[in-house]
């Protein structure tokens, strides 16, 4: 099993878990050179809010978005952006990601921003 299907089943199991609970996700996808944060509805059909380091205000403030301070950017962005549209509560899907590192730097600035999950 390769890194890209080992990441996938890891998802999958964590997706399953999420649907259980039925509260909106907060689902992180990163790339090399950027990371994509959205907040997606509990019946898994659409996406309430989203935020990335190719946002134009985001762009701004960061010159590499593959960073862990772009990360918590993106973090506090999504965050702030959840609580305009009165959501406080998400369920963290890291899509298989370790929480290390990028990840670990969104998430940590979306509970500062006040998102509790």
């Amino acid at each position: 099993m390769n890194k890209k299907l080992a990441r996938l089943r890891r998802a999958r199991k964590t997706r399953a878990k999420i649907a259980q609970l039925k509260v909106p996700s907060l689902t992180v996808y990163r790339s090399n050179s950027h990371i994509y944060a959205q907040i997606i509805s509990p019946c898994r059909s659409r996406v309430l809010a989203a935020a990335s380091t190719l946002d134009k205000d985001l762009r701004e403030k960061v010159s590499n978005g593959g960073n862990k301070a772009a990360a918590a950017l993106v973090g506090r962005a999504i965050a702030e952006k959840a609580k305009a549209i009165g959501i406080e509560t998400v369920a963290f899907d890291r899509s298989g990601y370790l929480y290390h590192g990028r990840v670990q730097a969104l998430a940590e600035a979306a509970r500062e921003a006040g998102l509790k999950f």
